[in-house]
């Protein structure tokens, strides 16, 4: 058999996942035999396309669940789509317009006629291109939020939580999109620093001519709809004001000038202009010191008829405006240049508008108790660690949820209006029209409005790890009661409080049991300025891209190099590449392997090798296990990495291959391959495409034969103390090697081997040694012997005899050279450290940095002193 000499992903990612998918090894259904593995994963947007973020987070995914997989447990990862009711509906809206369609001149029944076929023609691309990650989700299982028995989900929660007395109906201050005209949940404003200006501007105090108070403030547009000024009671500055009213510039409108804690005295000016209806924080103070709210803006972030200026013109348009209407009237004291955090909408990137309107709410704080006491007890682990204060944080600080969205695309809350403005809420129309009549039997369905509004996306997805498994639909169902509750989540820590703990609250409310045992929160992908990965910035590369040049494998091994959970990964290519070469050496390794002749004639003893790697290899198991178990998904590569590359490429094949043209015995050539089925074994996780293939061309194998499905290697007991001592003789082939480099000679020079140290060390190592440092004798000595080089490991001296191998004189000359510099060195080092005031007030690491200088510089001169002793 001839392989190729470079590994081509392309000549093999299709084909085994081709092969995976129709041998069902992705499938999953309940099997009380067997202990389940679950994962439902975060459901990707319906509007997205594969980014950096997705790659991670399921690239940790597919390598927990194919481990399992292989562990016997019955693995199931349920895959599926969130229906994001603002993006999906921008894009439909955007693309009827370019058909002639307004999103107002239709039927609510046509618009969502209109979603669905979008949904169905580009909803599905996000879940094919993980295919070609690799993912290996139970693709039967898929689900969507909006499908009929998820949605009937949905609407019978909000039933059971509206009849417990956790749903109302209020005026509350929202985060508003002007673009998409729908409130927003707090995770959906990204919050980013601008340049703007800092106006200030001067209020007149009534009744008191020329006297004014100015008030420094980013949007000049809200004026308008000012209701007070506020000052700090303690602010030494305005006690003058205590009591007196202001005039509103423009509007000449009389405003009082109210005390409050809540100013800052350092921000601005120290006083604090009150507009009720605009910001949250004045929304507070409004309600506190009952102020007048006086709506200026309009959903769509035009000026209303309220703010009797520029009304219908653009906010941003206005605030121009008034600047120089302000100008013009001398109210305006002056501008600054000024740098804020401005909130854009997550989806349409319109600058969010503080608002006042009448939403749906869910009351927070007893669905937060059960929820907050799972993880602190640990009941729930958070992976890292860290993240549980933050946790906690949100938890015991919750606010009610706004839950409503002024949207067609979602599920529609089932709230009916009656004539009489009493609302009733049920599942259905039928059930509704029930209600209704008890009220009054007079009514008929055409006396009932349904709400227009439509539920928030996480209303849905807060259900996920339930309602996939339906649940709702039956709680009393096999799968349910099987996979629920499911093992494992993998998210980012940007969603942790909007959608794992909601699904911790759901999960204690609905099922009175925790969603999942462990939460591992990924990294943000960022690149090498430390910038998050995004389309707009143009910094992220496209993954299929990246799939297609350096393979699948080499991606995932890539991303991953730089993983550690919770810790943000700083993408560079370069990770992609090493993790191609990877598989390029893993390749190449098994090239050389298989394109060993076989002998059974003849005979090898390369037992004590093959008994190092066996060893060294449980020890490696073992690290592997126990970073799987604290999700330390990065070293466990890390560790299969080093293995592969270190120990078994550059030291057992190089120990057990015969000399050019010589065939290998049969013992050490089966021993050998065995070994490389266990090592593939432990990669198919993290490189499941390249594994899978080597796997088919070590033995002709059928399809319940394959590695997906083999079994995890066992692993054992191992001897550290001959992984050490082999560990040792390593160190000194290295050290010979870089003996020789030093020196210019070449690998194939033979030279022989004195060692000062105790012979019992080095006995059972000489053949290994010998053959690959290429020593013909190894001698042991007291005494150095004269014109040798020489280095150290750990306690013991060898020394390589170099009469007739290099110029004496000249090296002689060399060392002598770099012993004075390294003195020199020393000595600017302990000027340094004998300096009081240096090592009293330079920060730690500074003065550790500099004694290990010393310690460096004292052992280096030690050994090139020793090194001219042994010249002679």
């Amino acid at each position: 058999m001839t392989l190729s000499t470079k590994y081509n992903p392309a000549e093999v990612e299709d084909k085994w996942y081709q092969y995976w998918l129709e041998n069902k090894f992705f499938a999953s259904k309940p099997d009380p035999e067997k202990e389940p593995y679950t994962i439902v994963i975060p459901p990707p947007n319906v509007t997205g396309v594969l980014h950096m973020g997705h790659m991670l987070n399921n690239t940790i995914q597919d390598v927990l669940i194919r481990k399992k997989r292989m562990e016997g447990k019955n693995a199931c990862w349920v895959p599926g789509t969130d229906h994001a009711s603002i993006a999906t509906e921008a894009k439909v809206v955007k693309l009827l317009a370019e058909q002639g369609i307004k999103k107002s001149d239709i039927t609510r029944e046509d618009f969502l006629k209109h979603a669905f076929e979008w949904k169905e023609k580009y909803g599905g691309i996000i879940l094919k291109q993980l295919e070609k990650l690799g993912a290996s989700c139970d693709w039967d299982r898929t689900r969507f939020t909006m499908e009929d028995d998820l949605s009937a989900a949905v609407i019978e929660v909000f039933v059971k939580l509206y009849n417990k007395g956790l749903i109302y109906r209020g005026i509350r201050m929202v985060n508003w999109d002007p673009v998409g005209k729908t409130a927003l949940s707090d995770d959906e404003v990204i919050h980013r620093e601008v340049q703007s200006k800092l106006y200030y501007v001067n209020y007149p105090v009534e009744g008191e001519e020329g006297q004014f108070v100015t008030i420094a403030t980013t949007r000049p547009e809200t004026i308008l709809g000012d209701s007070a000024v506020c000052i700090n009671p303690n602010d030494e500055r305005f006690q003058h004001l205590k009591g007196k009213r202001v005039i509103v510039p423009m509007v000449n409108r009389s405003i009082p000038i109210i005390e409050d804690e809540y100013v800052d005295i350092e921000f601005g000016t120290g006083c604090l202009k009150v507009t009720p209806a605009h910001d949250v924080n004045d929304y507070e103070l409004g309600m506190k010191h009952n102020l007048e709210t006086i709506d200026v803006i309009n959903e769509d972030g035009t000026m209303s008829e309220a703010a009797q200026f520029f009304v219908g013109e653009d906010r941003f348009i206005t605030r121009k405006k008034i600047a120089k209407e302000l100008d013009a009237l001398g109210l305006l004291a002056k501008e600054e240049d000024y740098k804020n955090k401005v909130g854009f909408s997550e989806r349409t990137d319109a600058v969010i508008e503080p608002r006042i309107s009448t939403q749906w709410f869910l009351k927070m704080a007893d669905l937060a108790k059960p929820a907050l006491d799972a993880v602190m007890s640990d009941e729930i682990q958070l992976h890292p660690p860290k993240f549980k204060n933050t946790y906690r944080h949100w938890m015991e600080n919750v606010h009610d949820w706004c839950i409503s969205r002024q949207l067609w695309w979602g599920q529609q809350i089932p709230a009916y209006y009656l004539p009489n403005n009493q609302i009733v809420v049920a599942q259905t129309a039928e059930e509704a029209l029930v209600k209704a009549q008890e009220i009054d039997p007079s009514y008929t369905a055409a006396d009932l409005k349904q709400d227009e509004d439509v539920l928030d996306t996480w209303f849905s997805s807060w259900l996920w790890p339930i309602s996939v498994f339906d649940g709702f639909k039956d709680p009393e169902n096999e799968d349910i009661k099987y996979y629920y509750p499911t093992n494992d989540l993998v998210t980012g820590p940007d969603i942790l409080f909007f959608w794992v703990a909601r699904m911790i609250m759901a999960g204690t409310e609905f099922k009175e049991a925790i969603p999942f045992k462990n939460v591992y929160l990924t990294g943000i992908v960022r690149d090498e300025k430390r910038r998050k990965m995004s389309k707009s910035l143009g910094n992220s590369p496209d993954p299929l891209d990246l799939i297609a040049e350096y393979g699948a494998d080499g991606v995932r091994t890539g991303i991953l190099f730089s993983a550690s959970a919770g810790n943000d990964l700083l993408f560079d290519t370069k990770l992609v590449e090493q993790g191609r070469n990877f598989a390029n050496k893993i390749w190449n390794a098994f090239r050389l392997v298989k394109g060993l002749e076989v002998s059974d004639s003849i005979e090898a003893d390369h037992s004590a090798t093959i008994s190092w790697f066996r060893n060294r290899m449980n020890q490696v198991l073992a690290e592997i296990e126990d970073h799987f178990e604290k999700f330390r998904i990065q070293d466990a590569l890390m560790a299969a990495y080093k293995l592969v590359w270190s120990d078994f490429c550059s030291w057992y094949l190089e120990l057990v291959k015969p000399n050019y043209g010589d065939p290998i015995d049969r013992k050490t050539y089966e021993a050998t391959i065995a070994i490389f089925e266990d090592l593939v074994k432990m990669l198919h996780p993290f490189m499941p495409f390249l594994t899978e293939e080597l796997w088919h061309q070590m033995a002709d194998r059928s399809a319940e034969d394959a590695l997906i499905v083999a079994q995890w290697p066992a692993g054992g007991a191992f001897d550290a103390d001959l992984i050490a001592a082999t560990q040792n003789a390593f160190d000194v082939i290295s050290q010979v090697r870089n003996a020789r480099s030093s020196k210019g000679l070449s690998p194939k020079e033979v030279l022989d081997l004195h060692i000062k140290g105790a012979e019992a060390n080095y006995n059972a190592f000489e053949t290994m040694i010998k053959k690959l440092a290429n020593i013909e004798s190894i001698v042991y000595v007291t005494e150095a012997p004269a014109n040798a080089t020489s280095f150290r490991v750990k306690n013991d001296e060898f020394f390589l005899p170099m009469e007739g191998q290099i110029d004496v004189e000249a090296e002689r000359e060399n060392l002598t050279k770099e012993l004075e510099y390294t003195k020199g060195f020393l000595n600017s080092v302990m000027k340094k450290l004998s300096n009081e005031r240096f090592v009293n007030n330079a920060p730690e690491a500074v003065v550790a940095a500099e004694t290990k200088k010393k310690e460096d510089a004292e052992a280096k001169i030690k050994t090139l002193e020793e090194a001219l002793s042994n010249l002679g």
